[in-house]
């Protein structure tokens, strides 16, 4: 064994991080559970619950994944021969008896009741290799899941009426349970709104490239974002200056998922930026310590995430090696993508913030956050994306903070237009080769 005092306190930190990333709720049981009531929609009407339940097919048709790895021997080859009922709402409870959902802890009464449930960061930052079937495999933390359907899951509670009450502070009285249930539904999977509940924003009304209007009324929600490779970086979030990793976990832990613990960021008082919060005094959430669940885990939930790796891609199957080597020239020469992604950390090392304007995109989901700006993002891992691993085929690609590029040669297309890069067609292709190699 290591006596060397920091390694073993790596380990440790490490070992702790990833059991809150991967099973900690922080409390949140009390909102999803008992206030929006999720567990009745989940079990269904036959085991106590209301409708007619989630079953197994449908978890997997919203994204939801399962670790093959807490799923007992027999489960395994029952799946493998095909004799487990994918549409048996009992089958979901079991699933969750055995916490292999990723993401999602149902808590049980002693009659094999669900009681209640909560969720943890691996919901929406953690996938599957799909080893055993699609949906079905061995945890890939730090990948974010794009099949992911965080609105249609919202949607699927029964009581949402406390998120109604809020959004109608910003959207009138008039507001219902089912118009926030359509917002909800327009996500779409792969995405999730962070700011709905501070600003009421539901639509972009004009997503702008390089002075075009390219789209309406685009619902707000964002891309869910990768939890890898992030050593390193200033700012954590697409929109800049939320704050760094600790930072977001807290925000995330307290105010997103609904955590019970200690939050405080008075920028959130601004009532024309952030009406909702602001009323709310979301920035100054406050429980007594013996009550806080979240803040003695910040730490090793920070260190365990900022060990995750980029997945590597594999030359000759992932991108054409000889392709990536002229990119690579393009990257740091002609393309000058070196001015913003810094090698090898893809970010400037410092202040990675640029305005709307220096990007000559609109500056809708900037102007959300307190400092009115964009990262730049980390590159490490896009042929992950590119090639929809462990993704459903509609899913795969979808680039920048909304996704409004498709494939990475949208994203070069829209580069070589806005900042003049004069490069041929293959050039273009180069450089997405070598993009995907990174």
């Amino acid at each position: 064994m290591h006596r060397d005092p920091i390694v073993k306190n790596a380990a440790r930190m490490v070992g702790q991080g990833r059991d809150i990333f991967r099973f900690d709720t922080f409390g949140d049981e009390k909102f999803w559970g008992d206030t929006l009531q999720l567990h009745q929609a989940i079990q269904g009407e036959r085991f106590g619950g209301v409708g007619a339940g989630l079953s197994p097919q449908q978890a997997l048709g919203v994204g939801l994944k399962v670790d093959v790895d807490a799923l007992p021997k027999q489960i395994v080859h029952q799946l493998k021969r095909g004799k487990v009922d994918l549409n048996d709402v009992a089958v979901t409870l079991a699933l969750l008896q055995q916490n292999a959902v990723v993401g999602v802890k149902g808590n049980f009464n002693e009659n094999g009741a669900l009681k209640s449930v909560g969720i943890t960061c691996a919901l929406c930052h953690s996938t599957v290799d799909d080893s055993l079937t699609h949906g079905v495999g061995h945890r890939l933390d730090g990948w974010a899941n794009h099949d992911l359907d965080v609105g249609a899951i919202i949607a699927f509670a029964p009581n949402l009426q406390p998120v109604t009450d809020l959004l109608k502070l910003v959207n009138g009285p008039q507001l219902s349970n089912d118009d926030v249930r359509a917002v909800l539904n327009s996500w779409g999977p792969g995405k999730f709104d962070a700011e709905l509940l501070f600003d009421g924003k539901t639509v972009n009304p004009q997503q702008i490239t390089n002075g075009e209007v390219t789209a309406t009324n685009v619902p707000a929600a964002t891309l869910l974002p990768d939890a890898f490779d992030l050593a390193g970086f200033n700012q954590h979030t697409w929109t800049g200056d939320w704050g760094s990793v600790p930072y977001w976990n807290a925000l995330v832990a307290v105010l997103e998922m609904h955590g019970v613990g200690n939050f405080f960021d008075p920028r959130l008082d601004d009532p024309v930026k952030f009406p909702i919060a602001a009323a709310n005094k979301f920035g100054h959430t406050s429980v007594s310590p013996n009550k806080d669940q979240v803040t003695s885990k910040l730490p090793a939930l920070h260190f365990y995430q900022l060990a995750l790796p980029a997945p590597k891609p594999k030359a000759g199957i992932d991108f054409d090696p000889a392709a990536a080597k002229r990119g690579d020239a393009l990257f740091s020469g002609k393309a000058n993508c070196t001015r913003c992604h810094a090698e090898p950390l893809w970010t400037e090392p410092g202040w990675n913030l640029h305005t709307p304007e220096e990007m000559k995109i609109d500056s809708f989901q900037a102007d959300r956050a307190p400092g009115n700006t964009y990262k730049t993002m980390n590159l490490a891992g896009l042929f992950v994306r590119e090639r929809g691993l462990f993704m459903d085929a509609a899913n795969k690609g979808r680039f920048y903070h909304d996704g409004r590029f498709m494939t990475l040669m949208d994203v070069v297309e829209s580069y070589t237009a806005r900042f003049n890069l004069n490069l041929n067609d293959t050039e273009k292709q180069d450089l997405v080769e070598y993009l995907k190699s990174l």
